[in-house]
């Protein structure tokens, strides 16, 4: 997998490598500020003066996963030689995402596991790897393969399992309004894809 590269830049157009050098970048916040006109407010009304400013510094955290590379998430936290060879599982890592059709977010919880293959990585580092991920404009089934698959280059493991269970809002708040249906993501890799034994176990303890 390619490296997860992509940098923040200014304060008004962030991620711009996102965008084709031809196209002409307009500031962030005057797109928040003709946003607000095309819905029929006024943007110079005391309670939205700042809103432009507000929206752009929180899509910056909200997607801040663009600017995050899973490689430097676990540099120096990968441990050589270690003779574990149970599974490691991570579970109810909270997750927060937006939906890239919507934009509208979606959140849940992630369990992650994997079997080590003479590398382990620090516990505290397997919720970073999936916030590279999350915090991008995401749909689940891609951010569930994109955590496996990051895992399985790093780490080199006999295998990697990820279940994913989230609530999305564009179900929620619009189209069919939906507000108890959940939706579950799995991705197996390795022996947690080719031996029963694993997978069950796996899919035991995630419940």
């Amino acid at each position: 997998m390619a490296r997860d590269q992509m940098k923040s830049s200014s304060h008004h157009s962030f991620h711009e490598s996102h965008t084709p050098p031809s196209v002409a970048r307009i500031p962030f916040e005057q797109l928040i500020t003709e946003m607000l006109t095309q819905l029929g407010e006024d943007p110079n009304r005391e309670g939205l003066q700042r809103t432009p400013h507000r929206v752009t510094e929180s899509m910056k955290f909200l997607t801040r996963g663009y600017g995050m590379s899973v490689d430097d998430v676990l540099n120096g936290a990968l441990f050589q030689g270690e003779k574990h060879e149970s599974m490691i599982l991570v579970r109810d890592i909270e997750i927060y995402s937006l939906c890239e059709h919507h934009m509208l977010p979606f959140y849940g919880r992630a369990h992650v596991a994997y079997l080590p293959n003479g590398k382990i990585v620090g516990l505290s580092k397997i919720p970073r790897v999936v916030d590279v991920f999350a915090r991008r404009l995401q749909v689940q089934e891609r951010l569930t393969d994109q955590v496996a698959d990051a895992l399985m280059r790093v780490l080199e493991p006999l295998g990697v399992g990820v279940v994913i269970e989230a609530y999305h809002l564009c179900m929620m708040m619009r189209g069919v309004e939906k507000q108890n249906s959940k939706t579950i993501t799995s991705a197996l890799r390795g022996s947690f894809r080719d031996d029963a034994k694993t997978r069950e176990e796996f899919l035991r303890l995630v419940g």
